[in-house]
Formats: C-alpha cells, sequence, structure tokens
C-alpha cells in the first residue's frame, strides 16, 4: 500500500499538526509491516494538504523499526530534483534497510515543486527525459559519464554509496502512452496511477509496455497498479467513512486541474465499476482480483490514507487489508 502523506483529521474532525502526520504515517509502516504486506510507498509533495516532503527520511525512520517490508517513494518528483541525490538517498536508505528499498520516480500529480526548487514549467518533457536518462545510468553502481542541458556534465563519475545489490526502479505512470514507452526504453518497472474510470481500459497501456520492451530490446518489466480505497467492516461503514473525504477532495483538485464537478453517483459508480476499492474486506478482495486478472499486474499497491478520516480508521483499513484482504485475494487467483 502507500500513502501521499495527508494529514488525518482528530477526533473533533480538526487537522492533525503535520508533525503528528509523519509521526503516524511512521505508525502505519510499522503496523503494514506486522501484518505481512509486501511494501510500502510514500509520496513527494509540497502542498498544505499532504505532510511529506522527504520520503525518504520518513522511510528512513521506518526501517529502523520494520525487518521485512519493502520500502519506496510514490513517487519522486525526479523532474524537480538531481537524480544524483535522489541515487544517493535511496542508497543510504537501502543500506539502513538491509536492501528494502525502492525508487518510484515520475513527474508527480502536482506542480507546486517547479517554483519552489526554481524549475520552469516550460521544461516540464525535457527535464523527466534528461533526468530520467541520469537516473537509469546511476542504477547501474558503475562510473557514469552523462551529458545533457538540465544539470552539469559527469565524467567517469561513481557516486555513493555503493549498494550491496541493484535497487528495484519504477516509473509511475498516469495514462500517457509516451511515458509508457520511455519507461520501457530506459529499463524502468511500470507503476500505473489508475485513479478513476474502469481499471481495464489500461490493458493497452500495458500492451504497449510490452512491445515497447520487445521494439528496445530489453527485458520484460514488472507492472504494477496503484489506486485509492479504504477498507472497514461493512460494505456501507466504508461507504460513510470515505464519502464526506472524496466529495471534498474531488471538488478542490477537480477546480485545480479543470475537471467537471462531480455528478450524482459518480462515488458509486466508482466502487462498483471504477477505480475506488472501498469497502468490507470480501468486496475489496474480490474487486483488487478482477483488477489484476484483467489486466496481469504483478503488484496491486492501495492507497489507503483517505482524507476526513481520523489515524484510527486508517490504522483499522491496514489491518484488515494485511490480515483479510491479501489471503483473500491470493485465495481467489489460486482458484481457491
Amino acid at each position: 500500500m502507500d500513502t501521499f502523506g495527508s494529514v488525518t483529521v482528530a477526533g473533533d474532525g480538526t487537522p492533525v499538526t503535520q508533525a503528528q502526520a509523519i509521526r503516524d504515517l511512521v505508525d502505519d509502516v510499522v503496523l503494514a509491516d506486522e501484518v505481512g504486506l509486501d511494501f510500502f510507498g510514500v509520496g513527494e509533495h509540497h502542498r498544505p494538504d499532504f505532510a511529506v516532503s522527504s520520503p525518504e527520511m520518513v522511510l528512513s525512520a521506518a526501517a529502523a523499526r520494520t525487518t521485512k517490508i519493502q520500502l519506496g517513494s510514490t513517487v519522486t518528483v525526479l523532474s524537480s530534483d538531481d537524480p544524483v541525490r535522489v541515487y544517493e538517498r535511496f542508497a543510504t536508505l537501502d543500506a539502513v534497510s538491509n536492501g528494502r528499498a525502492e525508487i518510484v520516480a515520475g513527474r508527480g500529480s502536482f506542480i507546486e515543486s517547479f517554483p519552489l526548487f526554481g524549475y520552469d514549467l516550460s521544461d516540464y518533457e525535457v527535464l523527466f527525459e534528461e533526468k530520467l536518462e541520469l537516473l537509469a545510468e546511476l542504477l547501474r553502481d558503475q562510473p557514469v559519464t552523462w551529458q545533457g542541458t538540465t544539470r552539469a556534465p559527469l565524467s567517469n563519475q561513481r557516486v555513493y554509496p555503493t549498494t550491496e545489490k541493484p535497487i528495484p526502479a519504477w516509473v509511475g505512470v498516469g495514462g500517457s502512452p509516451e511515458s509508457v514507452v520511455r519507461t520501457a526504453k530506459y529499463g524502468f518497472n511500470l507503476f500505473l496511477a489508475i485513479i478513476g474510470g474502469e481499471p481495464a481500459r489500461f490493458a493497452p497501456y500495458i500492451d504497449l509496455f510490452k512491445r515497447a520492451q520487445d521494439e528496445y530490446g530489453v527485458p520484460h518489466r514488472p507492472v504494477a497498479v496503484h489506486s485509492p480505497g479504504l477498507v472497514a467492516e461493512t460494505d456501507e461503514a466504508a461507504r460513510e467513512l470515505v464519502y464526506d473525504g472524496w466529495l471534498k477532495s474531488r471538488k478542490k483538485i477537480g477546480r485545480e486541474r479543470g475537471w467537471p464537478p462531480p455528478q450524482p453517483g459518480d462515488f458509486e459508480a466508482e466502487i462498483e465499476t471504477g477505480s475506488l476499492y472501498v469497502g468490507s474486506p470480501e468486496t475489496v478482495a474480490k474487486k483488487i482480483a478482477t483488477t489484476v486478472r484483467a489486466l496481469g499486474v504483478n503488484r496491486f499497491d492501495l492507497k489507503y490514507d483517505q482524507s476526513e478520516v481520523t489515524h484510527a480508521v486508517r490504522q483499522t483499513s491496514i489491518g484488515l487489508y494485511g490480515e483479510s484482504v491479501v489471503p483473500l485475494v491470493k485465495d481467489i487467483l489460486a482458484g481457491r
């Protein structure tokens, strides 16, 4: 599962501090490890509704309190970062976690980091293309010679710390065919963000990823899916917990991005046939299994941090997900 580090609310409905949200998030990773989940991702944002601007710091704190779970970013906004520093931070995380670090690089779903770090949005494409190319070279953990237009060149430069094994690296993609092809070109795993509509409509992107890898002559890499949701004891309880936050977030982000306002029935449609995984363990497990079968993906990632809910609600969701949903999904996929 993963989180954007959104700020939870206290029992009286008031937001907790961002500092408390970060401490709670570390506790969530510990719980996810205890209930046997495979991976926990933390997204990078630079805005008031999300508390995490440095995923690696949070993940390092979690690494000290966990033993098995893989730890990664979802995503690292590579366009407004330096690939050398990204590699160094994750190589350090990999060392302190005993080889459990993963990188999910992307352009990000928000643009606040561009003015914050002095980047021009008109360079959106070239920044990501060049920096992804450099990150791919750095991940080989060998001396790098590279030249582009977005940073100083490197000449036979070794970057430290070195790693004991390759760090798994993904590219987060929101639905651009060009991004899918670019992911194949540089040899990354594909992480599809499916946040609305029927999941099966993304099957052509996965087919494109396979064909692009064949054209570039590179091995087929794993594919993951990320979608939002929340697990509660019953379908009714889950829907009641999620609806207010979903509506508020949908309106706010819709205004920022020029989306039409949500219509009556949109919430229910996203749960029934779309990409909102909300309900009891049985309901969520069946829907995840359907998506995994339809798309043939290697990993399903639940974005569990629904807004306008308490930390206790999120922890209940994590517990049910790890202890009930995941075993049910495995049983369904195995035909049991």
